[in-house]
């Protein structure tokens, strides 16, 4: 393996560390880059799924005040979450290179679409009416939402944080912050879950892992510093850009 794809690996997860801890949308830099170095998409896949997964733990350790009004919500919420992240995964280990590499413009474009639509998102959550939830969704309807976005997570997962604050700021009254430690707790469990499962199927590139996990918490530290210095709907919509760009290259591929 040359060590300038790895150079360029860390360097893209350093890039995705940083862009995670301002705006989001990391894994629109990483997976295309390892796909670009040549790794099966499949391979590029959960490679970059264990790769960028420590990143949430940091963020949920931020946060860790507000977690602690949310543990026990969180533990409610979390075995139907795990359930979504290990069926997501073996969706994936199951499908074909080629079956994969077809939805390959359509899974970005989703992500693209959802880091598009963050902060009108977080806008509508934030002014939602504080009346009671209906209990259909309190229940049965928060369980299956949460199951199908954490198949998702499983599967793909860029875009899965906007999606999870989309159905807890539906269905829980709470606020922005105390949902976003919700959400950042619940993403580092389906990733992990799903990070722990590859891990056994060899289909893992660990050279790969390794170096973009130090960037990837690199690239957080450094963005979580400059994060008030930068500007993130700037770097959110170039972000954006590159993932429209990027999907129009694997449709027309």
């Amino acid at each position: 393996m040359p060590i300038t794809d790895l150079i360029i690996a860390g360097i893209a997860a350093l890039g995705a560390g940083f862009v995670n801890a301002i705006a989001g949308g990391g894994t629109l830099i990483t997976f295309p880059t390892l796909i670009a170095l040549g790794l099966p998409p499949i391979t590029a896949n959960i490679t970059n799924t264990i790769a960028l997964s420590p990143g949430f733990l940091g963020g949920t350790f931020a946060q860790r005040k507000d977690f602690e009004s949310q543990k026990q919500r969180l533990f409610k919420i979390l075995p139907v979450c795990i359930a979504g992240g290990i069926v997501g995964g073996v969706l994936l280990i199951n499908n074909s290179e080629n079956s994969f590499k077809t939805l390959i413009p359509y899974l970005l474009l989703i992500a693209t679409f959802f880091l598009a639509i963050q902060v009108p998102l977080k806008k509508l959550i934030s002014s939602k009416s504080t009346k009671e939830t209906p209990a259909f969704l309190k229940n049965f309807g928060m369980y299956a939402l949460l199951f199908l976005a954490s198949v998702y997570g499983g599967y793909f997962g860029a875009g899965l944080g906007v999606i999870l604050m989309a159905i807890l700021g539906l269905i829980i009254n709470e606020t922005l912050t105390k949902l976003n430690v919700l959400k950042q707790a619940i993403s580092f469990c389906i990733n992990c879950t799903a990070a722990i499962y590859f891990s056994f199927t060899g289909q893992v590139e660990w050279t790969f892992a390794f170096v973009m996990i130090f960037g990837s918490i690199s690239g957080g530290i450094i963005g979580g510093k400059l994060a008030g210095k930068i500007n993130p709907e700037i770097l959110r919509w170039v972000i954006v850009s590159i993932g429209i760009v990027l999907s129009i290259y694997y449709f027309l591929k």
